[in-house]
């Protein structure tokens, strides 16, 4: 399984070698993916069409191609088309066929984009999914033809894949490999679509301690979804994968469309995906549907800008507050709306700045009443440079509704962590040490500190880490002794040094009688300095 995803992933990222040189990775990512995303769909239609038809699993694309556009006339098969896989392609626009037109010079682009338009009608899930390919950009070139020949070459990387047959994490783990490297490359603009990998398995794992959803199925939250990726994370700590059911929005329109590839490419049921295309703070969602979950995440965009409109102060999310996040500030406003969708049973886990912990004002009242009422469980110290959109340190506020007590586990993990070239990174054993010490909630000299309610209080409600966590080391003791000594000595050198340069200096002869003045005198300054 690991050759195989590392041979996936080594292909599909050879493949946007034609799209470097032209745009940025945060561009040329809507090309590759997408296109990826439609040979997904394609070939499963194919290989649906020779299941359906000749019960034959083994059967070429290209075989599956020549059986399917004998057969589109039936309408049965595209009912069970439609039934079995929620959307139809019509076989002029396969990916198959549309090697086929390459591979003869016969390829227009006009027939790629009546694709992506047939797909999209097809579906309401699909629906605005390829926007942001424009196979027409200036970019791709400065001709038509040119135009044509870059999309050619994309397709013609992607033709020899086989996407569908492999297992769904293989793809899926592939596709987010893809997403992590555009972050990489593209740094803090690509970035806010994507938490590192090791960040939201903490930030999973952090909501799953305790908790068995084996029987009974879970729901989650990502309220700034981004990609998804957070969200699929739950995956992987359930032995039945579609026992997760999925809640996310998202504000930008491309980073929604791609979380909702994340989620068909990892083959999540429809029926369990819920995602949106909206502002989270404007409108609280999902209101009708389901308002609280089992599990929330959440990496949202830090010190945000929000109206903090004062109609918000009757919103149920904030209104048990008395006040709002500020209008610089939106950390708060998003904590909250998380915890407000939070079951009663539930844990959150949201990464957030440091200024949280101790910033003052509408933020000093936020932070006290969620202290006074014992909601804040954790407050976890990250290393700085762990994400591609920024290079501070942030830490991860874990809460929750139903705790017995007000105390709170204060862990320094910001030393914590495996140098890379560009960025920091959290190891398993990293990972694991913090869960292991959330979990036993005991003190750990110099990381963690388990603070009662009345210490915090004495602390006027800051919880900056360093007033719980001591991880001050002391310089080792100076012995001056042994400094004097070493002080006697570099003088006695010193003296012989310049004894030994004005015997040199003596020696010295000029026939301009002004620098020998002068040398003289600067000889008779060392000679009463060694007096």
């Amino acid at each position: 399984m690991a050759n195989e995803s590392k041979n996936l992933e080594s292909s599909l990222f050879s493949a946007a070698d034609s799209l470097r040189s032209k745009m940025d990775a945060n561009e040329y990512k809507n090309y590759l993916l997408g296109i990826i995303f439609y040979k997904y769909l394609s070939d499963s239609i194919l290989y649906k069409v020779a299941d359906l038809v000749e019960d034959n699993d083994e059967m070429s694309l290209e075989d599956a191609q020549k059986l399917y556009e004998e057969n589109f006339e039936d309408e049965d098969l595209i009912d069970e088309l439609k039934a079995e896989l929620g959307y139809i392609l019509q076989p002029k626009y396969t990916f198959t066929k549309i090697m086929g037109q390459i591979d003869s010079h016969e390829f227009q682009l006009s027939t790629l984009a009546e694709g992506f338009n047939d797909l999209q009608r097809s579906s309401d899930a699909f629906d605005g999914l390829f926007a942001d390919v424009d196979l027409y950009s200036k970019r791709l070139g400065n001709t038509a033809q040119k135009q044509t020949d870059t999309i050619s070459s994309i397709l013609s990387a992607l033709s020899d894949l086989e996407l569908v047959k492999e297992s769904s994490d293989t793809l899926g783990d592939a596709y987010e490999y893809l997403i992590s490297q555009f972050a990489s490359e593209s740094g803090k603009k690509a970035g806010e679509f994507y938490t590192p990998q090791a960040v939201s398995e903490l930030l999973t794992r952090l909501t799953l301690v305790g908790k068995n959803y084996e029987n009974s199925g879970m729901t989650v939250y990502d309220p700034a979804m981004g990609s998804g990726s957070l969200l699929l994370n739950f995956r992987k700590y359930m032995k039945s994968k579609n026992r997760v059911i999925y809640y996310g929005q998202e504000i930008n329109t491309s980073t929604y469309n791609l979380a909702k590839m994340n989620m068909i490419l990892h083959r999540v049921p429809v029926v369990n995906q819920h995602l949106r295309n909206g502002d989270t703070l404007d409108s609280d969602w999902p209101a009708d549907e389901v308002t609280n979950f089992d599990s929330v995440v959440m990496n949202p965009p830090y010190s945000l800008k929000w109206s903090a409109d004062k109609g918000f102060l009757d919103d149920p999310r904030f209104s048990k507050f008395g006040v709002l996040a500020p209008k610089s500030k939106a950390d708060y406003a998003f904590l909250l709306h998380g915890f407000y969708h939070l079951k009663t049973s539930g844990t959150m886990a949201i990464v957030l700045p440091h200024g949280i912990l101790f910033r003052g004002s509408a933020e000093a009242k936020i932070r006290q009443k969620l202290l006074e009422d014992g909601s804040i469980d954790a407050v976890i110290g990250l290393p700085s440079n762990l994400f591609y959109s920024t290079s501070i340190p942030t830490i991860i506020v874990v809460l929750k509704k139903d705790k017995k007590d007000r105390d709170v586990l204060f862990i320094d993990a910001s030393k914590e962590f495996e140098k890379k070239k560009n960025q920091n990174l959290l190891t398993e054993d990293h990972i694991q040490k913090i869960l292991d010490t959330y979990k036993n909630r005991e003190d750990v000299e110099k990381y963690a500190h388990l603070a009662k309610f009345e210490e915090i209080q004495e602390n006027d409600f800051n919880l900056n880490i360093p007033r719980y966590v001591d991880t001050f080391e002391p310089e080792p003791p100076v012995d001056l002794g042994q400094v004097a000594k070493d002080l006697r000595e570099t003088n006695q050198k010193i003296r012989e040094n310049e004894k030994e340069l004005v015997g040199m200096l003596k020696e010295l002869t000029s026939d301009d009688q002004d620098i020998m003045n002068q040398l003289n005198e600067f000889i008779s300054v060392l000679e009463e300095d060694l007096k």
